[in-house]
């Protein structure tokens, strides 16, 4: 088990649990999830700009962010929608496409705490135990930690 910044995470061997605890009702986290204008404020290192290619928040609806490095590289992250459930719930699909093929399954829930605080959980299932290993050594888990980190900041622009 990992902890930094309120961000606990664990893993099994084709997968990986991620929570944290915001200050912020889910409405608004959850919309940060789901608003194609939100994204590039949060998601990702802080050091690439991330635009937003296509958004489409519905099942089989298709989603596709590029970031970009000062030094040119781009970085393209694609997947579909499988299950929208409004401030609850989102399933989709996760695929770096440097790595095709290798695709994860992402499930977002929003739970209301107490005194307005949200407790997000962030459950990737991998294919295979390859599929989870390749993602822990590639430092994938260093864009999340960062993003995390960075939806409070946006989250206290909007309460």
């Amino acid at each position: 088990m990992i902890t930094r910044n309120n961000l606990t995470a664990t893993a099994t061997e084709r997968e990986i649990v991620m929570t944290r605890v915001f200050n912020a009702p889910r409405e608004l986290i959850f919309n940060a999830y789901t608003d194609p204008n939100l994204i590039p404020q949060w998601w990702g290192l802080k050091r690439l700009m991330t635009t937003v290619v296509k958004m489409e928040v519905r099942p089989g609806g298709i989603w596709r962010f590029v970031q970009r490095g000062s030094d040119g590289n781009e970085y393209v992250f694609n997947g579909m929608y499988h299950e929208i459930v409004p401030t609850g719930r989102l399933v989709y699909a996760f695929e770096f496409a440097a790595a095709p093929s290798h695709v994860w399954l992402k499930t977002v829930t929003f739970e209301e705490e107490h005194d307005g605080k949200t407790k997000l959980t962030d459950k990737v299932l991998f294919q295979t135990v390859e599929d989870h290993d390749m993602m822990l050594k590639s430092g994938v888990q260093e864009g999340v930690a960062e993003s995390m980190d960075r939806l409070p900041e946006h989250l206290a622009k909007e309460v």
